[in-house]
């Protein structure tokens, strides 16, 4: 099937075909489609003349159409069935239309016709509307009022399946065109009648041969020279026998002018000229001479004489001589100038008046708007733009100073037609947009059988049915053994036979023929029908074979023993069993966990981390994964404090663990004294930096501050005989505190135990001693020592309260200085755990850059 867009005034005829009147009587009607009414319509004409015409041919087609269900209204685009009233154009198109649309159309058309007459002042009474598709003008009197056949003499003709829709199935009868005295010999037909097919005796247009003709065409040319006597009534027409009349005579010859002083080659039919020369012949007067171009005969009488006026013609003179100039009247010229109202003011004189008239008067401008004084020669044009809607009723005219009379809009409409593919073409209008002109060419795949629809109803239309073969060569291996169909629209038919190709594995297909079909022509889009039932085909045409559908016996991707499968030939798939692999991991020391899988597959990667003991031995394991090689020296770095715990050391372990047990305590050493606390008093250790427990921590030899209760008598003991003091006394110096050490071993002498007595009779009476101001020293011969010893004596008489206050503080002021060395000592530690955490971090990046994994 295909379709051929073209323009509805301009469409090519169609050719008769045999497949239009065969197709009819070898093919069985079904009941949905009308009868093949060809044969009985142009029968009575057919058996005068056997001559295909264009009229005839459009009319043939337009019955296919008919014929095929195609034939559709132009305005709506709706199907016209046989029942429903219509209306054709009676004049140069084939057009069909509801009856109720054109009427619709015609009052739109008609109204809009006049209101365009009455905005410009003329008569609405010359309302027209025209035809849709060839838009022949028909006055508003022809609007369609009934329903008529084709040839209308009968209204409301009967439907009847046996004759055309819309036909009242008798002779058309209708006067032929060019006024023969013939009348149409089709039955009842759309559209003009066909030429006259009577035969009659006619001459060619020269004239010169009498042959017979049928009457349509009895104007025809005999080819032979016309030889008609042309209009200079000198030479014969040359041309061949032509219509119409003939051409001028184009023979060359050397003719004068009309005053006979200029001789010029021309062609005949210019031979009549007039040169440039004046003619200059003295006239009767004997004083002037002719002042005419080149002519024929006399130059007639001087001009200049007789009835003679002044210039401005008010004052005449009679008998003047021709050679006297007439003298002016002297009075206002008073002629109309150009202007048409006013006159010329100058005095009467020669020549013409001036060009442009002067004369200020007060001019309103076109539109109204605007008044103002100007010369009257001068136009007043206002810069205000004219908002009145033009005609088609959506843009405003927009016109400097307009003066109502608003012009037709000159843009495009372009709205979309009804046939939703093309634009509307015309200028912009008001009411409906004219119908698509553009006409849709369906016919068959091979195109000997086509009909015309209008654009947009393609869409709907089923291409006609054609008994000629399909041309279409199969493509399968079987086209030489397939049988031959008719043409049709759409993928040819399948092919039935066994493909019976062989697959690369040896076996064959044993399905319907799916080999290579030819591309499917354009089908149309019908409206949906009734779901049929989709059955499942064994095959699709067009389409390779399908995968080979044989079973063979496969085994699994492991190659394992026992476990082959039952599988499609065609499934190139390979399976795993539920086995494990088995196959030994590149580490050297696992095997394969996975299950099965592909040979060519590498097998996991291990993933255990390394389990050999290290050599030298290090209680570090590998930070490396599973490996065959040997374990890489270990680089970690290990903390070891000194032996009295004042400083941590930082090794590494591969260089630590080869030390022996002497060198590791060489190496641990700080080199300075040790820090620890000797057990039985408050003094550290005097030794070196040493392994194990202070050596003799009784000996202390340290001095001690000794003192008695009331720390007035103080002495300096060795540490030793302090800690043998405490034995003695049944005390164990671990239990003394260090700000306590030493206080208590001596006894207090005599002025000891009467300031004891004072301080509890102070506390007694709970008064408080207010220290005596001291009075500034004045005396300066006292001695230096003198005043100290005087100081010594007044510290010491403190009440006990306020020695308890200035132990409390000092104790306050020695936990904090204990807590802040215990968070420094703390932090401190956990610093250098950090930092030794950094450098495992580092180092075990540097192990992995100098020993990548394999």
């Amino acid at each position: 099937m295909s379709i051929t867009t073209t323009v509805a005034r301009h469409h090519p005829p169609p050719s008769l075909s045999d497949s239009d009147s065969s197709d009819s009587d070898s093919t069985t009607q079904k009941p949905h489609h009308h009868t093949d009414f060809s044969n009985t319509i142009f029968q009575s004409y057919l058996q005068i003349s056997n001559l295909d015409h264009p009229d005839l041919t459009k009319i043939q087609s337009f019955l296919t159409s008919s014929r095929a269900g195609a034939l559709s209204c132009l305005i709506c685009l709706e199907r016209i069935r046989p029942t429903d009233p219509t209306w054709s154009c009676s004049s140069r198109c084939f057009a069909v239309f509801h009856l109720l649309c054109i009427q619709s159309w015609a009052r739109q058309s008609s109204d809009l016709s006049s209101l365009r007459a009455s905005t410009r002042g003329a008569d609405a009474q010359t309302a027209t509307w025209n035809c849709p598709k060839c838009r022949i003008e028909f006055p508003k009197t022809l609007i369609p009022k009934s329903y008529y056949c084709f040839c209308g003499k009968v209204e409301n003709p009967v439907h009847d399946p046996w004759v055309l829709p819309h036909s009242c199935g008798e002779i058309c009868d209708r006067p032929l065109k060019y006024d023969c005295g013939h009348k149409c010999l089709l039955l009842c037909h759309p559209g003009p009648c066909p030429a006259c097919p009577k035969l009659v005796k006619a001459r060619c247009f020269c004239g010169g041969v009498v042959d017979t003709k049928r009457c349509g065409f009895k104007e025809f040319s005999c080819r032979k020279t016309c030889s008609k006597l042309l209009d200079c009534n000198v030479h014969c027409c040359g041309e061949i026998c032509h219509e119409g009349e003939c051409p001028p005579c184009r023979a060359r010859g050397v003719y004068a002018c009309r005053c006979r002083k200029v001789e010029l080659e021309r062609e005949c039919c210019e031979r009549e000229f007039r040169c440039e020369v004046p003619c200059e012949k003295m006239l009767g007067c004997g004083k002037h001479v002719c002042d005419k171009g080149c002519h024929e005969g006399e130059c007639g009488d001087c001009p200049l004489q007789g009835r003679r006026t002044c210039p401005c013609g008010k004052r005449v003179y009679e008998g003047m001589a021709c050679d006297v100039v007439v003298p002016s009247c002297g009075g206002t010229c008073d002629k109309k100038l150009q202007c048409g109202i006013h006159r010329c003011p100058e005095r009467c004189h020669r020549g013409s008046c001036v060009e442009t008239c002067r004369i200020v008067i007060t001019k309103s401008c076109k539109c109204g708007s605007l008044k103002k004084q100007v010369p009257c020669y001068q136009d007043v044009v206002c810069e205000r733009k004219c908002q009145r809607v033009r005609d088609c009723g959506r843009h405003a005219c927009k016109r400097k100073c307009c003066d109502g009379d608003c012009p037709p809009c000159s843009e495009i409409c372009d709205k979309k037609l009804r046939c939703k593919n093309h634009k509307c073409p015309s200028p912009c209008h008001r009411g409906a947009c004219a119908p698509c002109p553009v006409m849709v060419t369906i016919s068959c795949f091979c195109g000997e059988t086509h009909f015309e629809v209008p654009c947009g109803t393609e869409k709907e239309q089923k291409p006609p049915k054609c008994s000629k073969r399909c041309h279409i060569a199969p493509l399968c291996r079987h086209k030489s053994i397939t049988k031959p169909h008719k043409c049709h629209y759409g993928a040819c038919p399948p092919c039935r036979l066994v493909c019976d190709e062989e697959y690369p594995c040896g076996h064959k297909c044993k399905l319907r023929c799916h080999g290579p079909i030819p591309p499917p022509n354009p089908e149309f889009t019908l409206k949906p029908k009734k779901k049929k039932q989709n059955y499942h085909n064994d095959s699709t045409p067009g389409s390779a074979c399908p995968p080979c559908p044989e079973l063979v016996w496969r085994p699994c991707v492991g190659e394992h023993i026992g476990a082959e499968r039952m599988m499609v030939c065609s499934n190139k798939a390979r399976f795993s069993c539920d086995n494990y692999c088995g196959n030994l991991l590149p580490c050297g020391n696992h095997f394969c966990t996975k299950t099965c899988h592909d040979l060519k597959i590498r097998c996991e990667e291990c993933n255990l981390p390394c389990q050999r003991e290290r050599k030298p031995s290090c209680p570090h394991s590998c930070p490396l994964r599973c490996h065959p090689e040997d374990c890489p020296p270990c680089k970690v770095l290990i903390k070891r404090s000194c032996h009295c715990g004042a400083m941590v050391h930082v090794f590494e372990c591969l260089y630590y663990n080869s030390l022996s047990e002497k060198e590791q305590v060489a190496v641990r050493s700080c080199g300075g004294p040790c820090h620890r606390k000797l057990p039985n008093c408050t003094h550290l250790c005097p030794e070196t930096c040493h392994v194990g427990q202070c050596p003799s921590p009784e000996k202390c030899s340290k001095k001690v501050v000794v003192r008695c209760k009331c720390q007035t008598v103080k002495k300096d003991w060795p540490c030793h005989q302090v800690q043998a003091a405490y034995h003695n006394s049944g005390r164990d110096p671990k239990d003394i505190t260090k700000n306590q050490f030493g206080i208590g071993l001596l006894s207090c002498i005599s002025d000891c135990k009467s300031k004891v007595k004072a301080d509890e009779s102070d506390l007694h009476l709970r008064k408080s001693v207010v220290p005596e101001k001291k009075e500034p020293d004045v005396e300066n011969h006292v001695r230096k020592r003198k005043r100290r010893k005087d100081k010594v004596q007044h510290d010491y008489q403190v009440s006990t309260f306020q020695k308890i206050m200035g132990i409390l503080r000092k104790l306050l002021l020695l936990v904090i200085i204990l807590v802040s060395l215990i968070a420094m000592a703390y932090f401190g530690y956990k610093g250098l755990l950090w930092l030794n955490d950094w450098m495992n971090e580092m180092e075990i990046q540097r192990q992995k850059k100098r020993y990548p994994r394999i």
